[in-house]
């Protein structure tokens, strides 16, 4: 192969890409749309439970109201005396948003039923603060009903959260904290990347040989270049195409949410208050998040209790790992995994695309490339639970599911020999897959007329 003719090809393909609208378009709405989905987000979490709610309750079991305290969102308003049936249709007569209908206490059980009844659709917020409170109350009612003097003080003190602190040892035998769901959340964002980056622009790679071939712009080209020097040339152009707009979409990010943080500073800072922190509390219990990590991110919770924590709290927990991490061959490995990974699945894609006339007849051959990687993204998951185990370990080996899985593993400590091995495949499946797409290219680019099938493309490699 000529270089000059692949680096001319690379240039022309590059130049072409960054001087269109929609690259410039996407380049710069983009970030946009990402720092404003970020600045909703944050505003949206500031006005959790402002909805603000008059709510009538009658309390047929006699223990839940007094325990249906009014707060920041909703106002608790007694009519125990009313009748459910014909007072909840009179809700509007009374100023009232919502009924809450507390049953009668059942003896056998020792508990009670809770309906809610309002004109328009309830947040999910509403019934878990309504449920959590007469909980308390037919927690305090079951207390009582055994006669222990302090039952319920002697229950609050055998109550117990223990909080499992891990440590990492190294060869030496020396000790660091560290944090598994940081190693996840590192592992997950690499792994989101290389996945967005190999469909996206292995994806532009396709459909950039369809367009040049359904124009007949590759007949020209093909006179002056070999088919492979295009095929190549146009793979690293896109390639420098993605990592410019990648880069300015970075850049750019950071300098709006920045500009805009300026404005919303004040909102900001009514995420510290103690309403907000008890609903971010109750929107992490279910994902096993304690609320010391949401104290020591700057913000109080309420009567959180005291656990052993090494120095730091949670915060120092989370630097302490990420400071565990090797991101020296974790950063090494990812641009290794990151081209390698592009490169394979670009040839791919670009075989595809020359065996083709329009990108509706790209879903079929599409398949077997997309399928590996759907694959390694579910492996990730198996991965963060046993990062040594079989299924991660050969998905980190297999090279078409390789550049995802192996980075999941490395923050957890892979031996260099699977590192080293991991990515060997990978470059000469690269140069493999490179070689076939390469004579399926030569074939395919000047095929016009009959929609391509694996048949073809079997044929198209045994010819020399």
């Amino acid at each position: 192969m000529n270089f000059r003719t692949i680096n001319t090809v690379i240039a022309r393909e590059y130049l072409t890409k960054v001087k269109k609208k929609s690259f410039l378009l996407t380049t710069f709405l983009v970030p946009v749309i990402m720092a404003a989905a970020i600045v909703v987000m944050v505003l949206v979490m500031t006005k959790v439970g402002d909805r603000a709610q008059s709510v009538a309750v009658i309390d047929q079991s006699g223990i839940a109201m007094p325990y249906l305290v009014s707060d920041g969102a909703n106002t608790y308003v007694d009519f125990s005396g009313e009748d459910p049936e014909s007072f909840k249709n009179r809700l509007e007569e009374f100023d009232m948003d919502v009924l809450v209908v507390v049953s009668p206490m059942d003896t056998a059980s020792k508990s009670v039923s809770v309906q809610a009844y309002s004109r328009k659709p309830l947040g999910v917020d509403f019934a878990s603060s309504v449920g959590s409170k007469v909980d308390d109350a037919v927690e305090a009612y079951r207390i009582s009903s055994y006669g222990i003097d302090n039952l319920g003080q002697i229950m609050k003190d055998v109550r117990s959260d223990v909080k499992v602190t891990e440590y990492t040892l190294d060869d030496s035998g020396k000790e660091t904290v560290s944090e598994s769901g940081i190693y996840m959340a590192v592992s997950m964002i690499l792994g989101i990347f290389i996945f967005m980056f190999i469909t996206l622009f292995g994806g532009m790679v396709m459909s950039s040989v369809i367009e040049e071939k359904a124009s007949r712009v590759v007949e020209v080209l093909i006179s002056s270049a070999k088919s492979t020097e295009l095929m190549f040339g146009k793979i690293i152009g896109v390639a420098l195409v993605a990592l410019t707009q990648f880069l300015l979409w970075i850049i750019l990010t950071l300098v709006i949410v920045t500009a805009v943080s300026g404005f919303f500073g004040d909102r900001l800072k009514t995420l510290s208050d103690p309403q907000q922190i008890s609903q971010m509390t109750q929107m992490t219990q279910g994902m096993r998040v304690d609320a010391g990590a949401l104290e020591n991110l700057g913000v109080a919770a309420a009567d959180t209790a005291s656990v052993a924590a090494p120095a730091g709290g949670e915060m120092g927990v989370v630097v302490t790992t990420l400071a565990n991490i090797p991101w020296g061959t974790l950063i090494v490995s990812f641009f290794l995994f990151f081209i390698f990974g592009y490169l394979l699945y670009a040839s791919l894609f670009a075989a595809i695309g020359s065996a083709v006339e329009n990108e509706a007849d790209t879903q079929q051959l599409q398949i077997p490339l997309t399928i590996p990687l759907m694959v390694a993204y579910m492996i990730v998951f198996v991965a963060f639970r046993n990062p040594d185990g079989p299924v991660a370990f050969w998905g980190s080996m297999i090279p078409f599911t390789s550049p995802i899985v192996m980075l999941a593993r490395i923050p957890y400590g892979v031996p260099f020999w699977q590192l080293a091995l991991s990515i060997v495949l990978l470059i000469l499946t690269f140069v493999a897959c490179a070689w076939l797409s390469a004579k399926i290219y030569k074939v395919g680019i000047l095929m016009y007329g009959k929609k391509s099938t694996f048949k073809d493309l079997w044929k198209w490699l045994k010819q020399n």
